[in-house]
């Protein structure tokens, strides 16, 4: 493959199609982690930062991300974490202190919480470009270091949906009287009620910007990849999860009706051996019912999870390379339903195996195709390679705040 032909499979070109054709070769991704090794892993971690009092934070979440990407495979090769957790500390207590503070102005004064609050949200946006910077920076395949494309102008502009809502408040807010009549502490309740309704309306849309900011600017050498999702699917996903919602709720109440009548008809109808209410009856309805509602309501979240996933990542990549997820519903909901069963059993001592097996069920769910040659696009990227690893040893403060 010539420096021409793969220069411009690298550029970002819109209208991909995800459908695979016959001279693409099909990557796939497995993932290689076990519960049981996860487990002595979190379980140092859990033990380590509740010793030191949260400081042992930077250090675990190394410990666990080399973990999982070093088990996570792609076309046979894994992923590699080089995050300095003496750096990341660094952010972290920048994180810590920023909250401490608007914690504490809030305890001072109304007005002071305000202003560290518009602090704190004036640049969050900054913080969030520079945790996407650092963890792509440290994060390599093959030896090559990915890369974050994005700017901060671009940052401010996905967050924008965040803050609407709340600038419209605080314009509510200074326009009060600060001894207010029932009518305008009525005007003033129905004015936080629309900003709340705004707020929800508004979720699809702001995630919608994160995920297009970020997309659109995750890079391997000169390759860069592209969200060609709409908007309009996003709000597709939310409204189709709501309406299972909905539906689950209905069946929830329903269900649990009729045991609670069950229950009931068994007291009044039902003797026991001493000719009193049958009460185990009552505690069998109840209890049935509530099983019920729990796994009702685990419902919408897998629903969500895998038609989300699903979007986003079919959807991303570039004329030449793309990515495809096949995460179904079912299978994520009995391994959904059975994680926090034996989560409850253990009292939470399955956390490890249970994040494990989900992790594998999401990850393999994704595999990339492309028309490239991939040993000849690796060497030649690894030329091209060398500002990725700037990056992360620009960074002063290690900012990775999980977003």
């Amino acid at each position: 493959m010539t420096q021409s032909s793969w220069s411009g499979a690298a550029a970002r070109e819109p209208g991909f199609q995800s459908t695979q054709s016959p001279g693409e070769q099909r990557l796939d991704i497995r993932f290689t982690g076990s519960g049981s090794e996860y487990f002595r892993i979190w379980i140092v971690n859990l033990l380590l930062t509740i010793v030191t009092l949260s400081l042992y934070h930077p250090w675990a979440k190394v410990r666990r991300l080399r973990y999982f990407y070093g088990n996570t495979l792609v076309d046979g090769h894994a992923l590699d974490f080089h995050g300095d957790p003496k750096k990341m500390l660094r952010g972290y207590l920048l994180v810590g202190l920023m909250v401490i503070l608007y914690s504490v102005a809030g305890k001072f004064s109304p007005t002071a919480g305000l202003v560290a609050f518009l602090i704190v949200g004036a640049i969050w946006p900054a913080l969030f470009k520079a945790s996407m910077q650092f963890r792509l920076a440290n994060t390599s395949w093959r030896g090559l270091r990915f890369r974050f494309k994005g700017d901060v102008g671009g940052s401010y502009k996905a967050m924008l949906p965040l803050f609407v809502p709340g600038l419209l408040f605080l314009l509510a807010a200074l326009g009060m009287n600060p001894t207010p009549s029932k009518e305008e502490q009525a005007s003033a309740g129905f004015v936080l009620l629309a900003v709340m309704f705004a707020s929800l309306l508004l979720v699809p849309l702001l995630l919608w910007n994160l995920k297009k900011y970020q997309h659109d600017n995750y890079a391997l050498g000169q390759l860069r990849t592209e969200l060609t999702a709409s908007r309009g699917s996003f709000y597709a996903v939310f409204l189709k999860t709501f309406g299972i919602s909905m539906l689950a709720g209905i069946v929830v109440a329903v269900v649990f009706g009729i045991a609670l009548a069950v229950g009931f008809a068994g007291a009044m109808f039902g003797r026991g051996t001493g000719g009193g209410p049958n009460i185990a009856v009552i505690i069998a309805g109840i209890v049935v019912g509530f099983i019920l509602m729990i796994g009702m309501q685990l419902l919408p979240r897998p629903y969500f999870e895998s038609r989300f996933q699903n979007l986003l990542w079919g959807r991303t990549g570039s004329d030449h390379l793309h990515f495809k997820s096949d995460l179904r519903f079912r299978p994520l909901l009995w391994l959904t339903i059975k994680n926090w069963f034996l989560m409850i059993v253990t009292l939470g001592l399955y956390w490890p195996f249970a994040k494990v097996a989900l992790a594998r069920m999401r990850l393999q769910a994704v595999s990339i195709a492309t028309t490239l040659n991939i040993d000849q696009l690796h060497d030649q990227l690894r030329v091209a390679d060398g500002d990725a690893a700037g990056d992360a040893a620009g960074d002063l403060f290690g900012i990775d705040i999980g977003l």
